[in-house]
């Protein structure tokens, strides 16, 4: 499982969910949910993307906007106008004094606003994933971004936008995966500008060398991997595989696929009822003890604790 594949482990378990947001000028949400990370497209119309702390954001129609919990922002028609509606964990909705909601309600089949043919319309995917492997990635990104259109033209949007409001056999699964495929095409057109900051993993990924030993450690954890085999399967010495994989990565091998695999046992623990010995040998450890010993090392806890917390 590469780091990308594992980055959605988190929604399929604990859940994602899309909807269609429509409202007529003025119109304002503030976004309290403390979700981890948050998925925005702009369908018609043009919006503000306004944190807290930072600089404001314009979203225009066909572009994308990422939010990175859990701090909160507000999402709205102009920076100057009030929000309407508050948005808690859970997705529960209120008045901003916290009484009960009264300018926007439910209109139907995933939409939610003032009414369906608002003169701005926003798709709205949302993440509750809390992982170590996420993590990975997510804490890469700047709290709050816009991809605009020259940035990422992405194809997907008009049929994620015809999906979200039909209602049949299978429907949410292919919104899930169609949200995921979202997801995942904004972070690869972000990680690729010139002013992302991406983890040096995720760039080692595009070297011919260290490229290969990374996939291979996060396909495949549960192996017991020397630095003589990966360099073996990477076509080189294992001194040279060990001098470029540490510059290029900041660990050497070894060092990184304990931390794979840790991160790993951390994200099972959390989302599966997997006993300790099964997640062991998923994770490639030979016993319990061996990875409560290495874990309690990394996290300053024992497994259970983790589970428990």
């Amino acid at each position: 499982m590469d780091a990308l594949a594992g980055l959605l482990e988190g929604p399929r378990a604990k859940g994602a969910f899309l909807i269609r947001a429509c409202f007529d000028p003025p119109w304002s949400v503030r976004i309290e949910d403390e979700a981890p990370v948050s998925v925005m497209v702009m369908l018609r119309g043009d919006g503000w993307l306004i944190p807290d702390v930072g600089e404001k954001l314009r979203m225009r129609p066909g572009e994308i906007a990422i939010a990175r919990g859990p701090d909160p922002y507000t999402c709205a028609d102009d920076p100057g106008t009030a929000p309407r509606a508050v948005i808690h964990p859970g997705g529960r909705c209120a008045a901003p004094d916290g009484s009960e909601m009264k300018d926007y309600i439910d209109l139907g089949t995933r939409t939610w606003g003032g009414r369906t043919d608002g003169e701005a319309v926003m798709l709205v995917g949302t993440y509750q994933m809390q992982g170590e492997i996420s993590a990975r990635l997510l804490d890469a990104l700047p709290p709050q971004l816009v991809l605009t259109k020259d940035i990422v033209d992405c194809a997907l949007i008009p049929l994620v936008a015809d999906e979200i409001v039909r209602d049949e056999p299978g429907q949410a699964v292919v919104l899930d995966r169609l949200l995921d495929l979202l997801l995942i095409a904004s972070l690869r057109a972000w990680f690729a500008r010139p002013e992302a900051e991406p983890p040096a993993w995720y760039r080692a990924l595009g070297d011919p060398v260290v490229g290969i030993a990374l996939r291979l450690i996060q396909d495949e954890p549960a192996y017991a991997w020397t630095v003589a085999e990966l360099a073996a399967k990477a076509g080189v010495s294992r001194a040279a595989l060990a001098r470029r994989f540490t510059e290029l990565v900041g660990d050497p091998p070894m060092a990184y696929l304990t931390g794979w695999r840790l991160a790993l046992a951390a994200d099972l623990l959390r989302d599966t009822s997997l006993t300790l010995g099964a997640i062991a040998r998923k994770v490639g450890y030979g016993s319990p003890f061996a990875l409560s010993t290495a874990f309690k090392r990394e996290y300053g806890m024992s497994p259970l604790e983790h589970r428990e917390g």
